[in-house]
Order: C-alpha cells, then structure tokens, then sequence
C-alpha cells in the first residue's frame, strides 16, 4: 500500500482506496518489526508516511487517511541528516558496538619491528574508511528510525585494525574493558561481566578475525565480520560467538567448482596466498574440483610476508608447464596484485577465476597493461545498494567543511593515541572527498556492513523485548550482557533492503554470490554480471567477451608428466588427470606410470622425492673431527696436570701432608683418575661391541676409587672431630685395614652395578639390529640400557661424594694446622654440582650430543676433584714445604681433637 508514496497526496490516496486492502480489527497494525520494516522504507526515504486506520460499522469499512510530511524545504535528504555528527568514529549511545575497520595502510616496515609499538599506519585507507562510514551511517538511520529500537541509542566505536594482527589487540582489549573503564578483571566467572561494548562488527579479513575471534568467543560477545570468509569460522566450537554476513569460503569453493563445469573445464591450477584465507580456500576448492572430476593440475601458493616475486616467477614457470588455460586464484588483494604485475611482465593470457578477496580491488584494476592478461571471470558476495549512503557521506563531508572552517587551523595532535583518534588526517578531508563511498568496490560490499549492524540490532530488538512503541527492558536499568545478545543474534531473521538475513548453525548468512566478467574497453574496466549463485550456478554466456580468438569459449584439457620421485594420484573418475605427488620419506617411485609410492623394505630408507632405496649408514665421533680433537687436547692437558701433581706427591712420599693425605691410597687414588681420563678414549673412534661393553663401567669405577680414598678420610676427620676420646685407637684401624676394606667394599659395590649394567644392556649389534630404520644418516653412540643402571652406577659415585661432604662440611678447623676438612669439602661439592646439571642437560640431547656432553662432563668432574683436592697439596708442597712438618698435621696423623680458637687464644 505504501507503493505510490512518491505521489502527491491527493494521488497517494486514490491509489490506496484503488487496492481495496481488507484489514481486520480498528486500527490497521503490524507486528512490531515488520511494522519497523515497512517505516524504515519510508522514513529513509523521508517520504509521507500513511497510518491507516479503518472503523467497522454495519459491515461497512471507513479509511482514514492520515499523512504528513516530515521533510523539510525543498532538499531531498531526510531531516535526520541535519543531526549527523562529524566525528567518523564515535558516537554515545544506551548500548555500543565496536567496528574494526582498516581505515589506515601500514607504513612501517615490520622487519624491523623491535618493540610492542614499533608498528605505523599513517596512511588513510579510501576502502577501510568507507566501511567504517557505513557503520556511522546505519547506526545513525537505526536511531533516526523509532520503529526496532524505541526509546534505546545505539552508539559505537570503530578503531582501526590496518589489517594487522598486532594493531587490533588493542582496540578489541579496549572492547573488553569494565564498563566505561579502561580496566580489564581478571574474575572466575565472566556471567556477570559487562564489557564496554555488546558486539563487535568486523573485522576485515580472516587471518585477523583468527586473531581475536577465540578471545571474543571466551566472552561470547558477538563478532559480526562482513568480510572474513574462511571456513574456520565455522566451528563453533572454536569460534563460538562468530558470525559473518558474506558467504564462507567452502561456499565459494563450492560456487567455483560449478563454473568450471559449466564450461568443461577439468584442467586447471589453483593459486592461493600464503595465509589462512588462501590457504583454506585452495584446499576446499582442490577438494571439492577432485569429488567432480576437475583434476588440478598445479597448486601454488604466494607469499604474503616474504618477497612474492621468485615465487611467483615460479608459478608462473609451472603454469606454463602444466599448459592449464585456466587458473583459479584464491588470494587476498595485496598478494595478487603483485601476482598479476608479474603476469603483464611475462605476457601471460589465461581465464582468470577471481575469488571475493580481489574480485573488485581498484587499485588491482588500475594497473597498466591489466587488458592484456586474458579474461577474468569474478565472484561478488550478492548484495542490495545501500541507496542513502552517498548523500549521506556528501553531507557529513560538507559539515566537515564547515567546522573546520568555524575553527579555523585547529586539527587533532598527531601525539594523540589512535585509540583516541582513528585517523587524524581526517580532519583535512573535504567534499571532493565523499567520492570515496561510490566505487565499485564500496557500493558492492557496504551491504555488508549494513547487514551486521542491521542484524545486531534486530537481535537487541529482540533481547530487550521491544514492541514498535517501547522495549520492556532498558539498558540503563537491565543490564544487557553479550551472552544475551549472543543467543538472539544467532536466530535472527530480517529482510533488509529486499534481502533475506538470518544465520545457520555455524553462523554462515542465507547470501550467494554474483558472477561478474570484466570489461576492458578503452584502458578502463567496468564489470558486468553475468549470473549468480544461491545453490546452483547460473550463467548467462553470451555476456561474456572472451579474449580468445572470435570470443571462443577458450578450453582446458588434462595432460602432465610426473617429475622424478613422483607418481600419480588419480582425481576424481577421469585417468587421464591426475596430481603429481611426491613419494613422501620410507617410499619411492619404482615405475614412472605408478599410481602409488612403493614402501621401502625393511632395513632401508628413502628421502623425499626418491627413485629408490638405500641402507643407512652411521657416524660417530671421527678421531679427525673437530669435537674429538677438541676433548682429545683437553684430556691431554688434564692428564699433564695429573701426572704433575703425581710426580709432586711421588716427590714428597712419605711426609706428613702425604701420610695425611692417604699415603698409598693416595697414590692409588691419582692412578684411578689418570685412568678414568685416560678411558674416556672409548668415547671416541668407532664403536664396537667390545668397546661398548667397556665404556660406561669404567667411566664409572674409576671415579669410584678415588672417591672412596676421599670417603676414609672423611670418616678419619668424622672420629677426630667428633669422637676425640676414641680417636687414637681407631684412626690405626681407619688408616690401616679399615681404609682398604672401605675402599674395596665400594669398588666392589660398584663392580655389581657395571657388571649388572653390561648384562642387562644389549650389545651393539643387536641394538643396531633392533632399530627401526626411518633415517639414512644416524649418529651411532654406544646404547646407554638400561637407563636405571646406568643411573645407579652414576648415582653411586655421587652418593659417595655426598657422604664425604656431609661428614667435613661442618669440621671444626684445627688451629695452625692444615684444614684437609676444606679441601674434602670442596673438592665432594663440586663433583656433585657438574652431575646434578650434567643430568637434565644429557636428558634433552641427541645420541651424538650426549656423548660430547659425557665426555666433557667427565673432564670437568676430574679436573674438579684434580684442582680442589689435590691442588691445594700441591700448593703447600711447592711454596711452603716448612709448613710440610709432623706437627702442622698433628690432628690428622696423630688423632689429637683440634683446639678451639678461644681456648687455644686462652693458652
């Protein structure tokens, strides 16, 4: 009834009376969105608005009439559009939205980023800015229009995401905040918590909407994106919150897989970009291409974060190879571009399957000698003009004008945060500017836009319980939190601007897609439709002007040979297309028409790409290499420094500091640390059996002797300090047969261990045997099993040297006498330090690693007890052998208690 309202009134009325509308009751009235549905038309529009209203009597019916004309002057913009504010990127309101929109380019260069801020968009983005525009646009019409939301504001805040992952965690930080703080809780439960706003609409593609899509759904706070496509996002059960109103990138795919066989094309390459969206999208679309027997005959990928060009050339080669006459590239707009300059450089000419991403980019467009790259067949996410939006962005462009004209010079700080001021290059921005929302690209995707916030507005709607008159709950009396919000949006359903909107399960909106051809005529190029796409493609293909001679429909045929290491997998039901697939590792090509890789047999490997199998071979710690010569000149220094102390002590055999000191066990204990490092040359060479046998009891049992001469002696100071009554008599004992049966019984304990450890342990040949063979090349060390022997037998030595550490560290030093306590005390410690951090180290090494780190750890335990225990002797001996005397050692040689140093100050 409301089709005539651009009549006169006298008009309008005689259409109206002419339908002969039956409505039932006294006053005609819709349900309270559909009513809003038939005002909003109207009142956009500023058009007279109809209240029909009708009165029964005696099976008669009465229409009243009543119009006016909200309308002011002679203009054709509605009256609400003399209260726009000029400010672009925020408004107050009961309830806010946020918007992420790329309003800004980077400028930075993140290579050299080295701090959190080190990240620069100073360069206004026309297409980023235009859908932040749209935002301010329909949050102003939903609150110019009473009938979805009476009584309740809508306000927002859109920030600027520079399609960069590290610019838009502040702003969706921000988003979380407490209220209209800028405090973010930590809190055990979110039920409650009222974030600063109660949606998110964007942002602008997936592999950022990926970035904060996860931290949003743990809030659940509605994410609207009216650009990310990615078929992740489908998963609520990562991405519980999202929705998007364009299509996902399965339903693309989908559509993609139609063209192509609409034209019999079952030969073509898939190009994506290196990201997620790319990424995705090549793989659903190869997938989907196989289940209908469209073989692919190349797949690419472009880099998005490393120079593009080498790679591209590359695909380019491999397109050419493959002699596909179609390519479908799945790719976002950056990437492609640069894709495409190299295309006009090689003067390639194909058919060209665009996906949404670059479909209608301008600048892509704009580049020189794009008319000579073939023909570009496009997909459009389906959408509806958004037909005030022009006038309306002329109008806040011209209040812009005017207020800068009415401050005069003043403009924004450059200082100031973008959080505060999206884009303070705004400022200078004039009427000639407003063009920026009536490209091609803009006019076909604001609908996107204007969906997400229609779409969350409908869902407040509903949250709020709203009639057309009134909502039963208000903002500023009911708390709305995002969770609410959450389940309403998800069962919205609204027709917009003639448009059907409401959301599946996985949050994916009942929209298709336009298929578009480009027209290159005079340099310029315009698109025109030439089908769509709900469920089935639909072509209308004597629109299309094909670059082929005579407009022919150009063809593309299966046919490529496999490169060496490479069989053929068959796609789909046709033989003759097929993919070249590499034989993975463990697998080769045995015949060039294989179908399948053949397994390698047991015992033999292959790397990628191979034509056959090997048997592996092994390395080990060469005699030549840098690591053996390496520990080889360490170990023969420590055994120089050994040898030294030996002729030292050999020297001075038989006095005093050597009787202390052990006398022949002394001398055994400096033999078993020169042949401990002197064993460490099994480490190196090749293994064998034998040598492997070998190589840990010994590297155990030598350290064992020496320290079990350090333990006699610990137990000798233990009566000395301790039991000083008792000490004369029993130190016969220690220093004669009792020292010997100590030190026995310990080597003999840790003979058991090793001789346990070699019978339990395999040999090498059954350990080499027993491997399973997934390697060409292996480091071979000698197998350290089982691992609990091998750690009692290094445990042992390292509880021997805990002992003699408890039982010295606390000795009472004798007065002016040599404190051998010190040197024992020293000398345990330091062994028991280079295990305990030689343990989680070896744990993460690999075999080669492991056995550089035994060995060095080794040497350095040696070299420890070498410096702290004997060096000190030697010290003595060397520079103060008047100190070498019977009564310097009295307390260790003769059993007397040591003196304290107030009783001995006493005397």
């Amino acid at each position: 009834m409301l089709k005539s309202l651009g009549k006169d009134p006298e008009e309008q009325l005689a259409d109206i009376s002419s339908q002969n509308a039956v409505v039932s009751g006294s006053i005609f009235k819709l349900p309270g969105k559909k009513t809003y549905d038939l005002l909003r038309s109207s009142w956009t529009t500023e058009r007279p608005l109809l209240l029909l209203l009708t009165t029964s009597m005696a099976g008669q019916w009465t229409l009243l009439i009543l119009f006016y004309l909200i309308k002011a002057g002679h203009g054709e913009n509605p009256l609400w559009f003399q209260n726009i504010s000029t400010n672009f990127f925020r408004s107050s309101g009961d309830i806010l939205l946020g918007g992420l929109f790329p309003i800004n380019q980077l400028t930075s260069n993140l290579s050299e980023r080295v701090e959190p801020d080190d990240i620069h968009c100073n360069s206004i983005d026309p297409y980023g800015l235009a859908m932040a525009l749209v935002m301010k646009y329909t949050i102003d019409e939903i609150n110019a229009t009473p009938g979805l939301l009476p009584g309740v504001t809508l306000g927002f805040e859109s920030y600027d995401c520079c399609r960069q992952p590290a610019v838009i965690m502040k702003p969706t930080l921000r988003f979380l905040t407490t209220g209209s703080t800028e405090e973010l809780e930590v809190k055990c439960n979110y039920t409650e918590y009222m974030t600063h706003v109660t949606a998110v609409i964007g942002p602008c593609n997936s592999e950022i909407a990926a970035v904060i899509g996860k931290l949003l759904g743990f809030f659940l706070m509605p994410q609207v994106s009216y650009r990310a496509t990615s078929d992740v996002f489908s998963d609520k059960l990562q991405y519980p919150s999202f929705v998007r109103t364009v299509p996902s990138d399965r339903w693309q795919a989908i559509a993609m897989v139609q063209l192509l066989k609409e034209f019999g094309w079952n030969w073509v390459a898939v190009i994506g970009s290196e990201d997620e969206y790319g990424k995705q999208g090549k793989q659903q679309l190869s997938s989907l291409a196989a289940d209908e027997g469209i073989c692919v005959a190349y797949e690419g990928l472009i880099p998005v974060y490393s120079d593009p060009v080498p790679m591209i050339q590359e695909i380019l080669q491999r397109i050419r190879d493959t002699k596909v006459g179609v390519v479908v590239v799945f790719s976002v707009s950056q990437a492609t571009t640069v894709f495409f300059k190299e295309v006009i450089r090689a003067n390639m000419t194909a058919v060209w399957v665009a996906s949404t991403a670059w479909a209608l980019n301008s600048g892509l467009i704009a580049l020189p000698g794009i008319e000579t790259i073939g023909t570009v067949l496009a997909f459009a996410d389906m959408t509806k003009s958004v037909s005030l939006l022009s006038p309306y962005v002329h109008e806040l462009f011209a209040k812009l004008d005017k207020e800068r004209l009415q401050l005069g010079s003043s403009q924004p700080s450059p200082s100031t945060s973008p959080l505060d001021n999206p884009c303070p290059d705004c400022w200078n921005l004039s009427s000639a500017n407003a063009s920026i929302v009536d490209t091609e690209l803009v006019q076909r995707t604001a609908f996107s836009v204007y969906a997400a916030i229609y779409s969350v507005a409908h869902a407040l709607h509903d949250t709020l319980d709203c009639s057309e008159t009134k909502c039963s709950r208000h903002p500023k009396q009911d708390r709305v939190y995002p969770w609410q919000l959450l389940k309403k949006l998800q069962k919205v359903s609204l027709t917009l601007n003639n448009a059907n909107i409401e959301f599946d399960a996985e949050g994916n909106p009942s929209i298709g897609y336009d298929v578009v051809v480009w027209i290159f005529q005079n340099s310029t190029v315009y698109f025109r439709d030439i089908g769509n796409f709900t469920k089935n493609i639909t072509i209308d293909k004597p629109l299309i002007k094909w670059h082929t001679a005579n407009s022919a429909v150009p063809t593309s045929t299966c046919s490529s040979d496999c490169q060496m290491g490479q069989v053929r997998i068959v796609k789909g039901f046709h033989s003759c297309c097929f993919d070249c697939i590499d034989c993975k590792e463990g697998t080769y090509q045995n015949k060039t028409d294989d179908i399948q890789c053949t397994p390698c047999p047991s015992g033999q490997w292959s790397t990628l790409r191979s034509i056959n199998c090997s048997l592996p071979t092994y390395t080990y710690l060469s005699w030549s290499s840098y690591e053996s010569i390496g520990l080889t000149l360490a170990g023969v220094l420590l055994l120089v420094c050994q040898a030294g102390v030996s002729v030292i002590f050999f020297k001075h055999r038989g006095t005093p500091l050597v009787s202390a000191t052990g006398g022949l066990l002394c001398a055994l204990s400096l033999m078993s640390l020169v042949a401990g490092c002197a064993s460490l040359v099994l480490f190196l060479g090749q293994p064998s059996d034998t040598v492997c046998r070998l190589q840990q009891p010994l590297n155990a049992i030598f350290p064992t002797v020496t320290l079990s001469t350090i333990l006699t002696i610990s137990l000798q100071i233990v009566y000395v300090t301790e039991f000083p009554e008792r000490a004369p008599v029993v130190l016969q004992n220690l220093r004669g047969p009792g020292s010997w049966t100590v030190v026995l019984a310990c080597c003999g304990l840790q003979m058991g261990l090793c001789g346990w450890f070699a019978r339990d342990g395999p040999s090498l040949t059954r350990y080499v045997a027993g491997l399973e063979v997934k390697f060409l090349t292996r480091f071979l060390a000698c197998p350290v099993e089982p691992v609990l022997n091998f750690g009692l037998m290094l445990g042992f030595n390292g509880v021997l040297a805990l002992i003699s550490f408890m039982c010295t560290f606390m000795a009472m030093k004798p007065v002016r006498q040599y404190n051998l306590a010190r040197d024992i005390t020293i000398s345990s410690l330091a062994y028991c330090v280079t295990w305990v951090i030689f343990i989680p180290i070896y744990a993460g090494l690999s075999d080669k690693e492991k056995s550089i780190a035994q060995v060095m750890v080794t040497l350095l335990s040696n070299m420890a007890l070498v410096g702290t225990y004997y060096g000190p002797k030697c010290y003595l001996l060397v520079k103060h052998p008047d100190l070498n005397t019977p009564d310097y050692f009295r307390t260790y040689l003769e059993g007397a208690p040591p003196i304290p140093p107030e009783e001995n100050e006493g005397k």
